[in-house]
């Protein structure tokens, strides 16, 4: 099927925007908040959106049901950039760059062998998630210091990178099986080159954060992703996509709330006297 040229130019403006989004929130924000952010349907939403709308809704949902286990690669991709990336500049980011997608490619290869369902793809990615969140929290939290805007550089390298990797997946999406489109959706399109951005402007600290606090965002994923496996085909891909993102903000501002709460208990804890 020959793609519009329209649709092609929407994957392209869709692309740049998160990412540069993603960009704004580190530099003004703080690098944890994007970093939980990260975990948002953003790249996916984009990526399973338009595999829908270029393939089927029916293509787009057999796929998402096997990129829910597929976030596993995507933890793995965090791991392997955070072991192999710890120097800062160019060759911290072809030296992260290589160790994650290793990592990734493997444990994709992994999960294409297995005939996954909703519920088993859920639990692999909700372990995980576990593991992967036990194994990080000995990670500092760095700040990325804001720089006083965007180069030119920059948002060619962000666009390019972004617009890049959604046209690889949803162009590929056409020609393998839905396992195969499914775990391609489920790699980090926006993330990745959000970590190479500020791994060159602001070093491998802040880009550690970012990798470290991407598990606990994931759980929004997982709701979008198993809600649009069961709701495109019912009732169409717009529809489909509200009612996904509905699901997520829903999770992540529970899990916003429970993190603040359990924060504040702790510091009670720590200091009674603080609540004289």
């Amino acid at each position: 099927m020959e793609v519009p040229l329209e649709w092609q130019l929407a994957k392209l403006l869709v692309s740049i925007g998160v990412v540069l989004g993603l960009s704004v929130i580190a530099e003004r924000l703080s690098t944890r908040a994007a970093g939980l952010l990260s975990g948002y349907p953003l790249g996916t939403a984009i990526a399973l959106f338009f595999i829908g709308l270029e393939i089927s809704p029916g293509f787009a949902a057999e796929s998402a049901v096997h990129t829910l286990a597929g976030f596993t690669a995507t933890l793995a991709l965090g791991g392997g950039y955070l072991l192999c990336g710890r120097r800062d500049g160019f060759r911290g980011v072809l030296t992260g760059t290589l160790g994650g997608l290793i990592a990734w490619g493997l444990m994709s290869l992994m999960l294409t062998h297995f005939d996954v369902n909703r519920l088993g793809g859920t639990l692999i990615t909700l372990v995980a998630i576990l593991a992967f969140m036990r194994l990080y929290r000995h990670v500092p939290d760095t700040a990325a210091t804001p720089r006083g805007g965007f180069s030119w550089p920059a948002l060619a390298l962000r666009a390019g990178l972004a617009a890049s990797i959604i046209f690889l997946i949803t162009g590929l999406a056409h020609v393998v099986p839905s396992a195969w489109a499914g775990v391609m959706a489920a790699f980090p399109v926006t993330m990745y080159p959000f970590l190479v951005i500020l791994h060159l402007t602001h070093g491998a600290g802040p880009v550690a954060t970012v990798i470290k606090h991407y598990p606990a965002g994931l759980g929004s994923l997982l709701c979008y992703t198993l809600c649009v496996s069961l709701a495109y085909d019912a009732l169409g891909l717009t529809w489909g996509t509200l009612v996904g993102f509905a699901a997520a903000t829903l999770w992540l501002l529970a899990w916003t709330r429970g993190q603040a709460q359990w924060q504040q208990r702790r510091s009670v804890t720590e200091d009674p006297e603080a609540t004289r």
